[in-house]
């Protein structure tokens, strides 16, 4: 069994969480209310930045010359392209650039975007690469899941589409492939701490749509 044949398994349950949790399920129905999805997609493209900021180090960190093109890619990618995805919503339910400036991170994807960035820069590059595939793998299985069952006229196409679609998941098979590559010679300290940044990145991708849904704010 390879490295993330493996780590899928033993994460089986929190994916089944994650198909199955509210967000998900009503936007596959179509159902999802604006408010939701415009708070998910504010913050989403507030986690972006940081996405995108670690597949840079990522980029650094890579150890042959194809992982440093293929991470720099994704950099770019998660910055200019899937953003440009948000545009068209935040243009859809009316989010000025002001607004979006305005609204703060939430405490999930603070959470979220503090854990990517001190992996990035404190871990090794192959537990720096655990993390950062959830973000990848989930969303595209969930893409491929919804566009199953999705309603027609699903005011959510777009970005259904966005993620079922085969460019995604090619570039998901290669991050899996990457880190199939970097796990195989690692030492199995190393392959536990790997386990260890996926599970938890895994984990905050349930919190991030969870906190959307019950459009989450700072406490205090």
């Amino acid at each position: 069994m390879s490295f993330t044949a493996d780590i899928w398994k033993k994460n089986a349950a929190l994916f089944e969480a994650t198909r199955t949790m509210p967000f998900n399920t009503e936007l596959a129905a179509g159902t999802l209310s604006e408010e939701r999805f415009r708070h998910y997609m504010i913050q989403d493209a507030h986690y972006l930045i940081a996405f995108g900021r670690a597949l840079a180090v990522a980029s650094a960190k890579a150890d042959t010359p194809d992982e440093i093109v293929q991470f720099a890619i994704g950099a770019q990618t998660a910055i200019v392209v899937e953003r440009s995805l948000h545009k068209d919503f935040m243009e859809q339910f009316k989010v000025t650039p002001e607004v979006f400036a305005a609204t703060p991170l939430s405490p999930a994807t603070h959470h979220y975007t503090s854990f990517l960035m001190s992996t990035a820069w404190g871990a090794s590059y192959p537990v720096v690469l655990a993390g950062l595939l959830p973000c990848f793998w989930i969303y595209a299985e969930i893409g491929r899941d919804i566009i199953g069952r999705a309603v027609k006229n699903n005011p959510y196409q777009s970005w259904i589409d966005t993620y079922a679609g085969d460019e995604f998941h090619e570039a998901v098979r290669a991050v899996i492939a990457t880190v199939d590559r970097v796990a195989a010679v690692a030492s199995d300290e190393t392959r536990k701490a790997m386990h260890d940044a996926y599970t938890h990145a895994a984990q905050l991708e349930w919190m991030f749509w969870d906190s959307a849904y019950r459009l989450e704010q700072w406490p205090v």
